[in-house]
C-alpha cells in the first residue's frame, strides 16, 4: 500500500512537471517533457526489480532526479518519495545522509528556480526529509516487533505442542497406571479365587464328586462375579457390589462369600455410625479391601479373617487383619519383580490421590494387618461435600 502509493506521488509529481512546463518555461518545455521522460523510464525500469539493482539504478536515478530538479520547480518535490526510497533501499548509516543531501539538492533547487537564496526554502525540505525518515524508522521499528511477536507465537505454539504432548504421554501413563491397578484388583483377584476353587475341586475327584461339585459351582459364581467386573471395568462404571448397595453390605457380603467359597472364616466389623462417603471413597475403600482379601485368600494360609470398618469423625478406615503365615516386610521392600508387591502399592497409589494412607504390619507366622485410612474433610451424616 505505501509503494503504490509513492508511485502514484511520483507519476502525479511528473506529470505536473510536464504539463506545467509551457506555461512556467514555454522555451525549455521540450527539454523538461524529454528529461521528465527519461526520469520515468529510470524509475519505473529499477522499480520493477526491486532492490537487486540499486547499485547501478540508484546513482542514475539520483542523476536523473538532478536534472529534472534543475529544469522544472516540481522537481523539486520528488525528493520527498525519493527519500523513501534511499531509505529503504539503503542501510540506514548511508540512507539517513543520502536524504539529508537530497534536502539540501531541493533547497538548491528552489534557490535556482527562484534566482535567489531565502531561508524560508530551508524548512520544507528538511520538514520532508524528518517525516520520511520518522516514517521509515517507525515502520522498521513495527517490522522488528512484529517479527519478535512471530517469533514468540512459534516459541508458544512449539511449547505448546510440547505441553499437549507431554500430558498425552502422562494422560497415557497414568491411564496405563489405572488400567492396571484396575486389573489387579478385580479381575486378577477373580482369577485367583477361581483356580483355587478348581485345585480345591481336583483335590476332592474321584473321591468326593458332590464335594467336587460345590467347588466348581462356587468357581462359575467367581467367574460371573468377574465377568460382570469385566463388563464394568469396560463401561468405566462404579463396581457391582457398591452399585447393587452400600459399602457396608458390600465388604458385609465380600466376607461372607469368602468363608463360603474357601472354607476361611472371614468377619465383617462396623465400628461407628456409618455417613456417607464420596464415591471415590467408597470405591478406593472397597478396591483395597478386595485385594487385602485375595491376598489372604491367594498367599496367607489363614483360617481367621477380619475386615473392619470405621467411621471416625474425621476419618474413614478399613483394617484387614489375618492369622495366616504372614512375611518379613524388611525383605518385601523392593519389588520381587513377579507381580506380587503391585497390589500394595496400588492400595498406597490410590490412598494418596485422596490425601489417605495406607499401613501394613506384618511378622512371619504371625499373620498380615492392612489398614487404610481417607480424610473425610467436609463429609458429613448428611451426605458427601
Amino acid at each position: 500500500m505505501l509503494v503504490t502509493g509513492l508511485h502514484l506521488l511520483v507519476a502525479a509529481l511528473l506529470v505536473l512537471a510536464v504539463v506545467q512546463a509551457p506555461w512556467s518555461r514555454p522555451a525549455e518545455a521540450r527539454l523538461t517533457t524529454v528529461v521528465v521522460l527519461a526520469f520515468a523510464a529510470v524509475y519505473a525500469a529499477g522499480s520493477r526489480r526491486g532492490r537487486r539493482p540499486a547499485r547501478w539504478w540508484l546513482p542514475t536515478l539520483v542523476l536523473a532526479w538532478i536534472l529534472v530538479t534543475a529544469v522544472s520547480v516540481q522537481g523539486v518535490w520528488l525528493m520527498f518519495p525519493l527519500s523513501f526510497l534511499f531509505l529503504h533501499l539503503l542501510p540506514r548509516r548511508a540512507g539517513i545522509p543520502l536524504v539529508l543531501v537530497s534536502a539540501g539538492v531541493a533547497v538548491a533547487g528552489f534557490a535556482l528556480h527562484e534566482g535567489r537564496f531565502s531561508a524560508a526554502m530551508v524548512p520544507g525540505p528538511l520538514l520532508g526529509a524528518a517525516v520520511a525518515v520518522g516514517v521509515v524508522e517507525g515502520y522498521r521499528a513495527l517490522y522488528r516487533e512484529g517479527e519478535a511477536n512471530r517469533r514468540l507465537l512459534e516459541q508458544l505454539r512449539a511449547t505448546q505442542e510440547d505441553l499437549a504432548e507431554a500430558q498425552h504421554a502422562a494422560g497415557v501413563a497414568a491411564e496405563r497406571e489405572r488400567l492396571a491397578r484396575e486389573i489387579h484388583d478385580t479381575l486378577a483377584q477373580g482369577f485367583i479365587s477361581i483356580q483355587l476353587l478348581l485345585r480345591a475341586a481336583e483335590r476332592e475327584l474321584p473321591g468326593s464328586p458332590d464335594l467336587a461339585r460345590a467347588h466348581v459351582e462356587q468357581a462359575r459364581a467367581s467367574a460371573a462375579d468377574n465377568l460382570a467386573e469385566a463388563r464394568r471395568f469396560v463401561a468405566g462404571l462404579t463396581p457391582p457390589a457398591l452399585a447393587e448397595g452400600t459399602l457396608v453390605e458390600a465388604l458385609s457380603t465380600l466376607c461372607r462369600t469368602v468363608s463360603q467359597r474357601h472354607g476361611l472364616r472371614a468377619r465383617f466389623h462396623l465400628d461407628g455410625e456409618p455417613v456417607r462417603l464420596p464415591p471415590t471413597h467408597e470405591a478406593t475403600l472397597w478396591r483395597v479391601a478386595q485385594t487385602a482379601v485375595g491376598n489372604t485368600v491367594a498367599h496367607a494360609a489363614a483360617r481367621n479373617l477380619d475386615v473392619t470398618l470405621s467411621f471416625l469423625g474425621d476419618e474413614v478406615a478399613v483394617d484387614v487383619v489375618d492369622d495366616g503365615v504372614g512375611f518379613d516386610p524388611s525383605a518385601r521392600r523392593a519389588d520381587p519383580g513377579d507381580g506380587t508387591g503391585f497390589g500394595l502399592r496400588s492400595a498406597r497409589d490410590r490412598a494418596v490421590v485422596l490425601g489417605g494412607s495406607v499401613e501394613v504390619g506384618a511378622a512371619p507366622g504371625h499373620g498380615v494387618a492392612l489398614a487404610i485410612r481417607l480424610p473425610l474433610g467436609r463429609v458429613g451424616r448428611g451426605g458427601a461435600a
